[in-house]
């Protein structure tokens, strides 16, 4: 479903508005960079607990305890770094940049903002 010309003016406005008050965060989310970091993380994570569950597998089929464990290590291992790697990078690169600080000034003027406007409108 496509904006209406208003809605489109008014995304356009927020987005001055970003840019104005905090460059730096503006352009860390026109950045891609974070989004492959995060994937890449989750797709080797992932593929890792595939590995462990065949091998697990092969563990069970073979009734050799120690490879069923390792199997299960290995799919547990992914897991942990396909849900925690991304999470720690994203949280570095916020405390690198600074972006929590000024996005809850940034947030705190938008909404500052939409109550002025609300007031304004009959």
């Amino acid at each position: 479903m496509p904006l209406s010309e208003h809605e489109q003016k008014l995304l356009e406005q927020l987005e001055r508005q970003l840019q104005a008050d905090d460059p730096k965060f503006a352009s860390s989310l026109g950045n891609d960079r974070m989004h492959a970091l995060s994937t890449r993380h989750i797709v080797i994570g992932a593929l890792a607990a595939v590995v462990g569950l065949l091998v697990l597998l092969v563990g069970v089929s073979a009734q050799l305890i120690f490879v069923g464990v390792g199997g299960f290590l290995i799919m547990g291992g992914g897991v942990y770094w396909a849900s925690t790697q991304g999470a720690k990078a994203a949280a570095r690169k916020d405390k690198k940049t600074g972006k929590s600080k000024s996005q809850g000034n940034f947030m705190s003027n938008l909404e500052d903002r939409w109550e002025d406007r609300r007031r304004e409108e009959p």
